[in-house]
């Protein structure tokens, strides 16, 4: 369906809802390294609950690594800087999401590689930092599945 990718997620908690998102819509989650944390953490593994079995997770040692096996693939780097409001670009079935580390975001490097069309946000109310990193996959994949037509759904 679509490719979440995190870049050095920090907080356990995070990717494991990130994890139990995958599973619940045929997402493939692709983890760039360093992780702020260990695979094997209670703390991940309680929030994605026994969905582990059910999401496909890919580890990559760097961004390169995952932009060669990703080649293929129309990617969007969300980030509170982006330049369109994630519900006004249009998704296809296999575009794949760049989500930043929850304490720092994308490196500006990263963000500014992407074609403005492709840098994209979720809307908040002025003064707002940022959603919680979970919530905002979760908004960001919603859109694009719904957008797709939720193919795969039940």
């Amino acid at each position: 369906m679509f490719d979440i990718i995190l870049f050095q997620p920090e907080i356990p908690p995070n990717t494991g809802n990130i994890i139990r998102l995958c599973a619940n819509t045929g997402s493939k989650l692709h983890l760039i390294k360093p992780l702020g944390f260990s695979l094997e953490d209670k703390r991940l593994l309680r929030a994605g609950l026994d969905y582990h079995e059910f999401a496909n997770i890919k580890i990559h040692e760097n961004w390169e690594d995952c932009l060669i096996d990703l080649q293929d693939r129309r990617i969007f780097a969300v980030s509170t800087k982006g330049n369109q409001h994630h519900h006004m670009a249009s998704y296809l079935v296999g575009d794949a999401f760049l989500f930043g580390a929850e304490s720092s975001g994308l490196k500006i490097e990263i963000r500014e590689s992407f074609p403005a069309e492709r840098c994209i946000r979720v809307p908040m109310v002025p003064g707002s930092r940022s959603l919680n990193l979970s919530n905002t996959v979760s908004v960001v994949i919603y859109e694009a599945w719904r957008q797709t037509g939720f193919g795969g759904a039940i």
